[in-house]
């Protein structure tokens, strides 16, 4: 498996660093570290509040002579409610502004779900509340169809702000929806999967589509178990079948399950902010696991998906919003 895949005409590194949940005072520094190791694949996003941040660690990078800009590639995503077409651009100079760079290499719709606008000198990242200071706050739902969006997305492509657009957390209707009306193709669809989630159908339907596919939470429930919605018990990296891959591999169960998500073609963006992390997630090319590990590992799918707005979006935002039947 090579250390990159393709995307339309190029190419995208096929491990990179995912950004959600790295605390702001911490990220220029992981940034920085992880260039110096060899990310070359950074996925951002101005939900996650550190773009900023993030934008210093890769100036301290580029001015330390650690890479050049032509090396990095920088994925970001417009938030919910920037979805109307006079919001796109705006919302794309703003994280270009806080990232300190000229394009983005990829820019992606974050989820299909349109929220009110609140412009950015209210409150920036606007989050999933319109109006945190109210006596009932809630998240208010915006009718924006999401070809307008991508109408919006596909002239940033041609004004130079981004090199590659796509989708994230989109399900199989919506993107043969999106093929049907899309000027410029999706480059890129961006979901959630790991053992407890294989998602085949979507990989299949992205491949026959040529659309290349990025994972997060690779690791599976790790990065949700702190913000409670996920149980310790459901951890991937106690399983037998991976621990046992591991002992054979003489490798760490964490690098068996990221290792199954780039053999499978997918690109993957593991968290993490830890330097020893750092260095491990990266080192998977030197060794494979067997066609048995890895359906061994892909028996594991139960469907568990912990990215899920029909969820959270009723626990914490008070509205009932499935995106997944």
């Amino acid at each position: 498996m090579e250390e990159s895949i393709k995307v339309g005409s190029t190419k995208m590194p096929s491990v990179g660093l995912g950004l959600w949940k790295i605390e702001r005072e911490r990220v220029a520094h992981v940034v920085k570290q992880a260039i110096q190791i060899g990310y070359r694949h950074l996925d951002s996003a101005a939900d996650y509040g550190n773009e900023l941040e993030v934008g210093h660690g890769i100036k301290q990078a580029l001015d330390e002579g650690l890479c050049k800009r032509e090396d990095l590639w920088i994925t970001s995503k417009l938030w919910n409610t920037f979805h109307a077409a006079e919001h796109v651009e705006q919302a794309c100079d703003k994280t270009l502004a806080d990232l300190g760079v000229e394009y983005l290499d990829l820019y992606l719709v974050h989820f299909p779900i349109s929220l009110q606008y609140v412009p950015i000198a209210t409150r920036y990242p606007p989050e999933w509340i319109f109006d945190p200071e109210a006596q009932e706050p809630e998240m208010k739902i915006a009718p924006v169809p999401l070809s307008e969006t991508w109408r919006a997305m596909e002239a940033l492509v041609a004004k130079g702000k981004v090199k590659q657009i796509g989708v994230c957390n989109y399900n199989s209707a919506l993107m043969h929806d999106l093929m049907a009306y899309a000027k410029i193709k999706p480059a890129v669809l961006q979901i959630e999967s790991h053992p407890h989630l294989t998602q085949e159908r979507l990989l299949r339907l992205a491949a026959e589509y040529d659309i290349a596919v990025t994972t997060f939470s690779p690791l599976g429930s790790l990065s949700y178990i702190e913000l409670d919605m996920a149980r310790q018990e459901e951890s991937l990296l106690q399983q037998p079948v991976v621990l046992a891959a591991a002992q054979r591999l003489n490798r760490s169960a964490a690098q068996v399950l990221l290792r199954w998500g780039v053999q499978r073609g997918t690109a993957i963006i593991p968290k993490t902010s830890r330097v020893e992390r750092l260095a491990e997630n990266i080192a998977l090319f030197d060794f494979e696991l067997s066609s048995q590990e890895m359906e061994a590992i892909s028996a594991l799918n139960c469907n568990r998906r912990f990215n899920d707005p029909g969820l959270f979006c009723e626990l914490a935002f008070g509205k009932f919003y499935p995106i997944y039947d």
